[in-house]
């Protein structure tokens, strides 16, 4: 009966505008098939029978936790190790060269890098072995990465680091024998993120709409394929708070399918999808 359930024009408008307000997410009317077999997924899990009751019901006071589950369900979440090799590329030629050498007669030799969207967790992983591979003595540096994500679906794949074989197959092999423990099991081959990885990594949940529990500033910001979804109201609010957030002389990598033209900010083009804040 669920699946036979056709979601009205007024109900599509309303979830629409839930999710515009909550997470700044834009379902235009090409989402209409996306938001309802999203939805029919969760009347099955919540036994909620109609989406009418269940749009009540998530914006009710006493909605359990249901709306991040929800949220959850509309939030896409493609990724994989060393995704959009370019960036990679121009860290380990460019950017990490030019901070190390910034920092490297510092007292407090501190590296901080923001993965904002970071779903299972192979982004911020893959940073920090790009990170540890240009470190002489990593013990001598504090060197932490914040990933967040608005799922704590994807958050808790990130935060277990656990992966199947199929998923660490592209790392480079002398990186899977430094930062991979492989686990045999009846299920198949696993790969398990080495604890200094974990240490360095922490996965938190954020709403990028919402205030920032935190005061950084990063060296490096990814929000790669995040602003996609976002307007350009919502894109323009979200590249200037994190150009807030960001160190001078720091840089922010978005999606190669991504820009920031038609937005103002005070970052400064270097490539397509590099910027960079420039030093007062």
């Amino acid at each position: 009966m669920m699946a036979a359930q056709d979601l009205s024009n007024q109900l599509f408008e309303r979830f629409s505008r839930l999710v515009y307000e909550e997470c700044g997410i834009n379902l235009h009317s090409g989402k209409r098939e996306l938001l309802q077999a999203r939805l029919n997924k969760r009347l099955r899990a919540t036994g909620i029978e109609s989406y009418r009751q269940y749009y009540e019901h998530i914006t009710s006071p006493n909605n359990n936790g249901e709306i991040i589950h929800f949220l959850d369900s509309i939030s896409t979440n493609l990724t994989y190790f060393f995704r959009e090799p370019k960036h990679f590329e121009f860290l380990d030629r460019t950017a990490l060269p030019e901070l190390l050498l910034g920092k490297g007669n510092d007292r407090n030799q501190r590296i901080r890098i923001w993965s904002a969207g970071c779903s299972t967790g192979e982004e911020p992983y893959s940073l920090a072995m790009s990170v540890l591979s240009h470190l002489d003595d990593p013990g001598k540096w504090d060197f932490k990465i914040l990933a967040t994500d608005i799922s704590t679906r994807v958050l808790d794949v990130g935060f277990k680091g656990v992966y199947p074989k199929e998923r660490v197959e592209k790392v480079p092999q002398a990186l899977q024998k430094l930062y991979f423990q492989r686990q045999r099991t009846q299920n198949g081959d696993f790969f398990q993120i080495t604890p200094l990885l974990k240490r360095i990594v922490t996965f938190r949940r954020l709403n990028l709409k919402d205030n920032y529990p935190f005061s950084g500033p990063f060296d490096f910001i990814f929000c790669r394929n995040v602003m996609i979804y976002f307007d350009k109201e919502t894109q323009q609010h979200l590249v200037q708070k994190m150009a807030g957030y960001l160190a001078e002389g720091g840089y922010l990598m978005v999606g190669h399918s991504e820009s920031l033209t038609g937005l103002d900010h005070r970052l400064t083009y270097v490539q397509p999808s590099v910027y960079k804040k420039s030093r007062v």
